[in-house]
């Protein structure tokens, strides 16, 4: 068995006819993947049709066309008129009735301040008042009847009584004549006499001065008094009203500055303790856009011109503005004159502090913007104008069209005719392209 198995042997010299057949498929395979490569690469060289960008053209309204852009500044939303509301009276806080984001009308109450000691000054000056009202007309009617006829009686019985004086003095000077009394008796009756006469004469001078009554000098002292307690009483209810804050203007609340309880002055103010202002407010229908501009530039801007207003927040939202403000100074650190740009229609997303950026326009763009039929323009890719045509894919050839251009801004030119829109623009057509060449758009 050995011997036999030492005889076996494999014949490697002639492949089975299985063999043959499957390396006869391999070739074949690779024989058309590199015919098919061999197609794919010599066709793109057998094809020169250059490969191109191409863009639908859009017609947009005179008054978007982003043409006249003379200047691009960036700077702060802020409010035209911002204001601090404080109090005219010192006092504490009695009730707050707003928070802040509150809308105000003019007028509203806002504030209201503890008043006692106020209502207590105004009744003081009530009741000074009524006292020399009543004065002043006591010395406007005169003295009373009742009065006259006392004086008249005063003055009656003080002659009386001179009367008698003359009749004792002329018995007393008889009888010493006669020898039957001193010379002292008849001197007592003189004296009696003498002031009798000085009281008739007074009672006399005080009776005409009550009919009379007060002189027309006490009189217009008297209404001088009337017209200062007046004064002091219009004073007191003043003060008395100044303790209710009301809204100067019909605005939005910014900030709310005191809590009831807390203390307001109106002189110096500290860190802590007393409160200067009790809310600061402005009218959103009112507001600027405050832009620093270089020097350099000034020169492309002047009053009233007109700008395109957009923000931060919402780069979607364009708003019309002019320049309403220039800085009479310069600032002489930055290089930059101040000028502040009124936002013609500001509306509930415009926000005081918010970042904003302004493109001013030239004064054909303001003009066009300003036309209420202003017509439809096309805006294209400036490479797009070659030699003041353009080039547009037409069933897979560019066909070129003279145009006529307008102003240019940012990139973009205005075609004035020659496009209407919805074409296939080549947007940057290759330098030897020719009117009717075959092109492929890019995909």
């Amino acid at each position: 068995m050995d011997a036999e198995l030492k005889s076996l042997r494999i014949d490697r010299g002639q492949p089975s006819r299985r063999s043959r057949g499957k390396a006869g498929w391999i070739v074949a395979a690779v024989a058309l993947v590199l015919l098919l490569g061999g197609w794919y690469v010599f066709s793109d060289k057998l094809d020169a049709s250059p490969v191109v960008d191409v863009e639908r053209v859009h017609s947009v309204s005179a008054a978007s066309a982003p043409e006249g852009v003379v200047l691009n500044a960036s700077g702060y939303i802020v409010a035209a008129h911002r204001i601090e509301v404080a109090a005219k009276v010192i006092g504490k806080v009695k009730w707050i009735g707003v928070e802040k984001g509150d809308r105000v009308q003019e007028g509203q109450v806002i504030v209201r301040l503890e008043d006692d000691e106020y209502q207590a000054q105004l009744q003081q000056a009530k009741g000074q008042l009524a006292n020399l009202d009543a004065k002043l007309a006591e010395a406007m009617h005169g003295s009373r009847p009742e009065e006259v006829a006392q004086a008249q009686a005063n003055l009656d019985s003080a002659k009386a009584d001179m009367s008698d004086a003359k009749l004792s003095i002329d018995r007393a000077l008889k009888l010493r004549q006669e020898g039957l009394t001193p010379q002292q008796s008849v001197d007592d009756a003189q004296t009696r006499y003498d002031g009798a006469v000085h009281r008739v004469n007074s009672l006399r001078k005080t009776f005409e001065l009550v009919k009379l009554g007060p002189r027309q000098e006490e009189i217009d002292s008297l209404r001088g008094q009337v017209e200062q307690a007046k004064g002091a009483l219009a004073f007191a209810e003043t003060t008395l009203a100044n303790t209710i804050i009301r809204a100067p203007v019909t605005g939005t609340i910014l900030e709310r500055e005191v809590e009831k309880g807390e203390f307001v002055t109106t002189s110096f103010v500290g860190d802590r303790g007393a409160k200067g202002y009790v809310v600061s407010l402005a009218d959103l229908n009112d507001l600027e856009v405050e832009l620093d501009i270089a020097q350099n530039d000034f020169a492309k801007l002047h009053a009233g011109q007109h700008g395109t207003i957009t923000t931060d927040a919402f780069p979607d939202r364009k708003y019309d503005g002019f320049i309403k403000e220039i800085s009479p100074e310069a600032n002489r650190q930055k290089a930059t004159v101040q000028i502040k740009v009124k936002v013609s229609k500001p509306d509930d997303f415009l926000r005081p502090e918010m970042n904003a950026s302004v493109a001013f326009l030239s004064d054909a763009k303001q003009a066009a913007e300003s036309s209420a039929a202003a017509a439809p323009v096309v805006m294209v890719p400036a490479a797009a104008v070659r030699d003041n045509a353009v080039f547009v894919l037409l069933d897979g050839k560019a066909v070129r069209k003279p145009v006529k251009v307008g102003a240019t801004s940012s990139g973009s030119v205005r075609i004035e005719q020659g496009l209407i829109g919805g074409e296939d623009l080549i947007a940057d057509p290759p330098a030897d392209l020719k009117d009717g060449a075959k092109v492929r758009r890019k995909a």
